[in-house]
């Protein structure tokens, strides 16, 4: 992997063990303190500027070497998830109901490990801005970010950011032009009825055929409403209704998640589900109420940068390593709040399929028994230096997409 890995290597035990400690202590949503302290502590030490405060607990190091009027934006994501690990490993959670189960502690490790780096003995000219943000798992650190003056505070030409996948192989590279994961919205949709005595259905609305029926109803949105060609999902995960077997109850509530990959679909599947449930509870009597709750922007990644993490991912790992052009994901990431604001891309590096026995590297991640794979830290940040020396060293050579906004 030439010269990128030759000042990092004497130094990836060190920072497997740092991966290890930040796994031992996880920490939920906007409650990264102890992480947070951790990023700002090796930050300084290496030289970087550091801001903290933004969502509470975020942290961007910042590093100028030069002249050049360039800004590259790396980003990481601390947080951890309220589950209980099943790992087994001696450096599993000791935290109860906490641990990191989808790998958000070897992301931060990756970018430290690159930082050591970039300020010891990387080449560029410009400003390089390490974004560490908290609340990556439903609670959007990243659009509160932004909201607290992100991007006015530390100006970024362009911002990318990684992510790991159990299923691929470990450290092979996956890039996407174009939309890339899905948005996510939370529906509760409640309908209400006339409850009445189960043995004379004849005198009431009843609330819960209605919401059978409407379960039925939405499988049509996506088989029916959408584009064929266009990608969604709209899954009824709760539906509750009654307390007992011999009473018609007066409302049923019925929980959904949405995803699309295209704005438009978007905005389709809200209109679209809106109007079949309030036609479905007029139809049997009743009212419908529908709470749609914005979660997480559709992640669409710009040409110019794509393809510029691609010239990256090759020269690093090899071509036959790299999937140019992988397929788009249903699942969500709020790093798109930040490409609706700066051009940039967003990647997937393989966890592990579990040819190599690693089988806690090819658990999915948001599982009890997942871990991340410490041998992608040397190629992680491998990646990230290789990316901020191209980036900020030959701006004759890269041409960066205009804003999608």
């Amino acid at each position: 992997m030439g010269h990128m890995l030759e000042g990092l290597l004497p130094a990836v035990d060190d920072f497997v063990a740092l991966r290890r400690e930040i796994h031992r202590f996880p920490e939920l949503a906007f409650q990264e303190h102890r992480t947070s302290d951790l990023v700002t502590s090796k930050l300084e030490s290496w030289g970087y500027t550091v801001h903290r405060g933004l969502a509470g607990t975020g942290v961007v190091g910042t590093l100028v070497r030069g002249t050049s009027a360039r800004r590259l934006g790396l980003r990481a994501d601390m947080d951890a998830l309220p589950i209980q690990e099943a790992s087994g490993r001696p450096w599993a959670s000791v935290c109860t109901g906490r641990m990191h189960a989808c790998g958000h502690d070897g992301h931060t490790t990756m970018l430290l490990a690159a930082a050591q780096v970039l300020a010891q003995s990387a080449r560029f000219d410009g400003t390089l801005h390490l974004i560490f943000q908290p609340a990556e798992e439903g609670a959007g650190g990243a659009r509160r970010m932004i909201e607290e003056g992100l991007f006015d505070l530390f100006p970024c030409d362009a911002v990318f950011a990684m992510h790991n996948m159990p299923g691929v192989p470990q450290g092979h590279l996956w890039l996407r032009e174009g939309p890339a994961m899905a948005s996510s919205d939370d529906v509760t949709i409640t309908l209400t009825g006339t409850g009445g005595h189960g043995a004379m259905p004849h005198k009431a609305a009843d609330p819960v055929v209605a919401a059978a029926s409407l379960v039925m109803a939405l499988q049509t949105v996506v088989s029916r409403n959408v584009d064929p060609q266009q990608a969604a999902v709209v899954t009824v995960g709760e539906l509750h209704a009654g307390t007992a077997n011999n009473v018609i109850p007066g409302t049923a509530r019925l929980e959904l998640s949405v995803r699309a990959l295209d704005r438009g679909v978007r905005q389709q599947l809200r209109q679209r589900i809106h109007a079949l449930a309030e036609a479905q509870a007029e139809s049997f009597g009743g009212q419908a109420q529908v709470d749609w709750r914005d979660g997480y922007a559709v992640l669409v990644n710009t040409s110019a940068e794509t393809e510029l993490a691609r010239q990256v991912a090759r020269e690093l790992v090899g071509v036959e390593r790299v999937n140019p052009q992988a397929p788009a994901l249903t699942a969500s990431e709020d790093f798109a709040f930040m490409l609706e604001q700066r051009p940039g891309s967003y990647l997937l590096i393989g966890n592990g399929d579990g040819t190599d026995g690693n089988a806690a590297g090819a658990c999915m991640v948001h599982n009890p028994g997942y871990d991340f794979n410490d041998d992608n830290i040397a190629i992680g940040s491998a990646f990230w230096v290789r990316l901020a020396e191209r980036f900020l060293c030959q701006p004759a050579q890269v041409t960066t997409s205009a804003s999608p906004r």
